[in-house]
């Protein structure tokens, strides 16, 4: 049997000849690249959107469509595929079913092993897509209207970047954001070791990682940007479909890129994904009491609670505080991608994937009360009391609180109904006071995933790490470090650990086991108990070495298939559309004023069907028009455009009537001329079948800049 000194050994010698070889010019140094973005934006209204697991959260319209972007990176021997979704999770399910689409097509080139899948975490899309029990419960169940527009979109995203490869370059540049990001649980953060706290100067990441994608010819291909932020500028009280500011930044890198064209169209991707975002809040101001606006941010309730602890900013509201946040990313990642001195990345690409019963690993953890080395293991699923407690992001419901590490007998009677946790679960989660059992409900099918995907993919000294779950700030920084322990012992080389966010599998939260004691939302909602992270910790460890050694990984236990399960969904579907009396679809019945200059928003109402009649996937539901010389209508932009709205409304259940509001904020230096909005929708006939439509406001006038005799008159005139 081989020592563990001579297998450390053999880890240093292969990875000291790789890491000489990538030093050598000319030497492992050229890859095949592609890059592919495609549409997945599923139905926009009636909808509850994931994420704040708000019931009464659902879409009602379109302010940033939402899109999956792919990148494949191929060194001649092995294959990468990196995919970030503006999504708020990804499920096994969704996953898997990509997976069987792509070997329809490419047979094994693209499998579990070598595909990693990202969610940005966007809070304001629309759910129903995870198959687990507790996460479309809020949702209503299962929608498949949702599951197919993610599976096709990532798909098309992975089909695209494949068509597009050429032989390209690879670069890493890192960089610094400032302003845009605040630990919502600063009281756990302070619970872990001074001595590390010490090493690191702020309580939240604020490195900004960048990967460029660059053709042999010099030619931009694309770029993939890790930051850690929750997607949760946009909060619980919006009912527009978003991709919020990371998305807003992926729009607005591809923009100056792809010269003239729409947003979602253009060769060159953008994608800004997510990383160790646990305990990290876009909302700057920090957290004040909805109405008075007095400070509670040191226990996180508002008198009497009545009203709940809320966290905003930066802006006056949710929509400039998204733009703020998203111009500040992009204004840095554009800097890298002209000024960072981005170095180079050489060397081979090595891929790892295993899954892992979470409640049956063990690990070795240095107890530093103690003084003592133990042996820790996972628990069973589940979830604690202040879980319900939500955070200063979206706060939760009733009278729970966070910190909360006593358990009521009153809630634990009603969580008996569900599933009563073991006496070894109440031990093994420790500080957490059980709220729900999810790893003993089964009815009618599992509630939490207790088998979880770990992946990692080694591209020359650049390591990225995909986890299934939300880790805290000091949880990414010790995975960072333990993996960095095996790639640089052989090498001064720096190596950069990416910790790529929500990948593959969705189990919650991880925090350090420090933080975890203290037992904040992301504490309550750290599943497998309190080492959850010291067994991750193991785990990509031995996936780098396996890596590096280029040996085989036993694939572990296979998750159970939920798309077999007879799926519950209780969605109403849409049955039919009537007009308004007297009127067709299509017909604006609202127009908007007859001048405008910058900075006006111009408004059209129209008479609509239900937008869940069609998604118009890779279309859009409206169009902002000029006229251009040529007599012909020119689209400026569309519903993926930041200065567009598009609001459904439902006008009568009974008769099956609804009208769209299409708002323009009209941009900077925007060519004045003759404008006009156009709107694009499909209605249900009553006695069966769907059928397309448009409609056309009257033409306005854009003046030039400053101009306007009505600047800031009503919408509508």
């Amino acid at each position: 049997m081989e020592s563990p000194e001579h297998g450390r050994s053999k880890v240093l010698a292969v990875l000291s000849t790789w890491l000489l070889l990538a030093a050598l010019p000319g030497t492992i140094a050229s890859y095949s690249v592609g890059v592919g973005r495609a549409d997945t934006t599923g139905p926009v209204a009636e909808i509850v959107f994931m994420g704040y697991a708000k019931i009464d959260q659902k879409g009602s319209g379109l302010h940033l469509r939402t899109f999956s972007r792919a990148f494949i990176i191929d060194d001649g021997e092995e294959r990468f595929v990196f995919v970030s979704v503006d999504s708020a999770m990804i499920g096994n399910g969704v996953r898997q079913t990509v997976l069987q689409n792509l070997a329809n097509e490419f047979g094994s080139l693209y499998t579990e092993k070598n595909v990693m899948i990202s969610a940005t975490h966007s809070h304001s899309t629309p759910g129903g897509f995870m198959l687990h029990m507790l996460f479309d419960i809020t949702t209503f169940g299962f929608v498949k209207e949702t599951f197919d527009a993610m599976v096709n979109g990532i798909t098309k995203s992975i089909h695209r970047a494949h068509y597009a490869m050429v032989p390209g370059r690879i670069f890493i540049a890192h960089g610094e954001v400032h302003g845009v990001n605040i630990n919502r649980s600063p009281a756990a953060y302070l619970n872990n070791p001074k001595s590390e706290r010490e090493k690191y100067k702020h309580d939240v990441d604020k490195i900004l990682t960048q990967v460029q994608f660059v053709g042999a010819d010099d030619r931009p291909l694309g770029v993939i940007n890790w930051f850690a932020i929750h997607p949760t500028s946009m909060n619980n009280t919006n009912h527009l479909v978003s991709s919020d500011n990371v998305g807003y930044a992926s729009i607005l890198f591809e923009k100056i890129m792809n010269n003239d064209s729409l947003p979602g169209k253009g060769s060159f991707v953008a994608a800004f994904a997510s990383s160790n975002l646990g305990d990290v809040s876009p909302n700057t101001r920090g957290p004040k009491c909805e109405f008075s606006g007095s400070n509670c941010s040191k226990h996180y309730t508002c008198p009497g609670r009545k009203e709940m602890c809320f966290a905003s900013g930066p802006g006056k509201d949710m929509f400039e505080s998204t733009s703020i946040i998203a111009n500040k990313i992009f204004k840095e990642s554009w800097r890298l991608w002209q000024y960072g001195n981005a170095k180079e990345v050489i060397g081979p690409i090595r891929v790892a994937h295993r899954y892992v019963n979470m409640a049956k690993q063990t690990a070795k953890y240095y107890n530093a009360t103690t003084r003592r080395t133990e042996i820790v293991h996972g628990c069973e699923p589940a979830m604690g009391y202040s879980f319900a407690a939500g955070t200063i992001d979206g706060p939760g419901s009733f009278s729970f609180e966070q910190g909360t590490t006593t358990a009521n007998p009153m809630w634990n009677a009603v969580r008996n109904l569900l599933a009563t946790p073991t006496t070894e679960d109440v031990t093994c989660h420790g500080a957490k006071p059980i709220l729900l059992a999810t790893g003993r409900m089964y009815l009618p099918y599992e509630w939490q995933p207790k088998i979880v995907a770990t992946q990692v993919a080694l591209i020359g000294n650049v390591v990225i790490a995909g986890v299934p779950g939300e880790f805290t700030t000091m949880s990414g920084r010790r995975l960072r470090e333990a993996i960095k322990t095996v790639m640089n012992d052989a090498s001064d080389d720096e190596t950069s650990v990416i910790v790529a966010g929500l990948c593959n599998t969705y189990s919650d939260y991880v925090t350090t086991p420090e933080e975890y004691q203290i037992q904040r939302y992301e504490g309550a909602s750290t599943i497998y108990g309190p080492h959850t992270l010291t067994l991750y910790l193991k785990q990509y460890q031995e996936l780098v070495t396996a890596a590096i050694l280029k040996k085989d990984v036993d694939p572990g236990p296979t998750p159970p298939d939920l798309r077999k399960k007879n799926l519950l969904t209780f969605v109403t579907p849409v049955l039919y559309d009537t007009p308004k009396w007297g009127r067709n679809f299509g017909d604006c019945i609202r127009q908007p004023q007859k001048f405008a200059t910058s900075g006006d928003i111009v408004s059209a109402v129209f008479i609509s069907g239900h937008p869940r009649n069609n998604l118009m996937t890779e279309n859009s539901y409206l169009t902002i028009e000029r006229l251009a010389d040529d007599e012909v209508w020119v689209p400026v932009a569309n519903d993926a455009s930041w200065e567009t709205k598009f609001e459904w409304q439902r006008m009568s259940m009974v008769l099956g009537s609804s009208q769209v509001i299409i708002t323009w904020q009209v941009p900077e230096n925007i060519k004045p001329g003759e404008y006009r909005i156009r709107h694009n929708g499909y209605y249900r006939y009553i006695l069966g079948g769907i059928f397309p439509y448009y409609g056309v406001s009257n033409h306005f006038q854009i003046l030039p800049g400053g101009s306007s005799c009505c600047r800031r008159r009503p919408y509508y005139v």
